[in-house]
């Protein structure tokens, strides 16, 4: 039964509240018969993701069904996450909110409105890094090694479009994208394929060479030319493809795309080359080699190798071994556990790379070090160990 005008005033003395003082207009809600729990879900979204949603954009939510649900906007991802409240919230279809009243009605009027539904939590949305760990491992199924081994290698593994990998991975599309370009994967006829270490190393050596031979500037090398040069020795866009790897793609003044060769790149990628096969390496007999093959021209320097080797000062002599960031765990406490297990005490210096990438929005590598190590002062440096024991 709706309430009448009578019946709200009446209402309104018992709680001595004076009709004057109030807005004009009163919501009367009632239960609908039909009304059930848990059939609506509500959604907390920042200003962001509303003007996305307005935009006509949308919001997607990814994840095998082992996995936590993780929310994607076009470059973003966000963890979900039940928030209970002690206030149930009442879905009511076109509900007026004040802003849309003026102060101009001159007497009480009624809006008889159904509550459809209810709740007592909601999700809201906690912005998180991409989970990108599992993207290596489904394009390492099946690696490209080359046109003449493709043509003798029998199929083995799975082979993945763009649509396939964002059905796998929880990340946002721009946050896969960029993540395909860090690990030097190719598209190859519609497919994402990581190239094989060994081959990509044999595309660089022959541009390097070719480069070396024809005297070019490692800052301006002409693609038109790099491509016809090196199209009998190998596929045009996997030239193509190393060079967008190792370099940055540029157009001169008369529309000639050359592209600018990146030296830290190219010295990174030498020094993989070298430490992939060594447990360990003599710190001072691994720098005369890894200078020798670089090109000439170029400098090799140990601040190259951020996040890919690990330097051992304290043994003598002292040694340098391979690290790569991207075989550690993508969960921080994981990762803290496996470089401890690694090394039991570290300077800021040395473990900052391998930890940097964990930092949430705002939150400093120290703050993260307070979090899960422990310090302690050696030699008058700063050591950081394990809060907790590593077995």
């Amino acid at each position: 039964m709706s309430r009448s005008r009578d019946e709200v005033e009446a209402t309104l003395q018992i709680a001595k509240l004076r009709v004057e003082e109030l807005r004009r207009t009163v919501h009367c809600l009632s239960f609908s018969p039909s009304l059930t729990s848990g059939e609506h879900c509500l959604l907390e979204l920042d200003s962001e993701l509303c003007k996305r949603l307005e935009a006509g954009n949308s919001l997607v939510i990814r994840g095998d069904k082992d996995e936590h649900a993780i929310l994607c906007s076009g470059d973003k991802t966000y963890e979900l996450k039940v928030a209970d409240t002690s206030n149930l919230l009442l879905f009511i279809p076109d509900c007026k909110t004040p802003d849309q009243f003026t102060d101009e009605q001159p007497e009480l009027s009624l809006l008889h409105t159904k509550v459809c539904g209810f709740s007592s939590h909601y999700w809201e949305l906690r912005r998180c890094r991409p989970k990108l760990k599992k993207l290596k491992k489904l394009l390492m199924e099946n690696t490209y090694e080359g046109p003449d081994v493709e043509k003798e290698k029998s199929p083995s593994g799975s082979k993945y479009t763009t649509e396939d990998l964002l059905d796998h991975i929880q990340a946002s599309e721009q946050e896969l994208m960029d993540q395909l370009h860090t690990i030097h994967a190719c598209n190859i006829e519609g497919c994402w394929q990581i190239v094989d270490f060994d081959y990509e190393m044999k595309l660089l050596s022959h541009v390097t060479q070719l480069v070396d031979s024809e005297s070019w500037s490692f800052s301006k090398v002409p693609l038109s030319l790099c491509l016809q040069e090196l199209e009998p020795l190998e596929p045009r866009d996997m030239i193509e493809h190393c060079l967008e790897c190792y370099g940055k793609k540029c157009t001169d003044e008369p529309g000639e795309v050359y592209f600018a060769l990146n030296e830290d790149k190219i010295c990174r990628a030498m020094a993989q080359m070298l430490l992939q096969n060594a447990v360990k390496f003599n710190l001072a007999e691994f720098q005369e080699v890894w200078q020798q093959s670089v090109p000439e021209g170029m400098t090799t320097r140990l601040d190259q190798l951020k996040g890919l080797a690990l330097l051992d000062r304290n043994s003598r002599p002292e040694t340098i071994s391979l690290l790569k960031l991207e075989d550690l765990p993508e969960d921080t406490q994981e990762r803290f556990n496996n470089l401890f297990g690694i090394r039991e005490k570290w300077t800021e210096a040395d473990i900052a790379p391998y930890i940097e990438d964990l930092c949430a929005e705002k939150q400093t590598i120290g703050a993260l070090l307070t979090k899960y190590a422990r310090c302690s002062m050696q030699n008058g440096i700063k050591m950081y160990n394990s809060r907790r024991p590593v077995s």
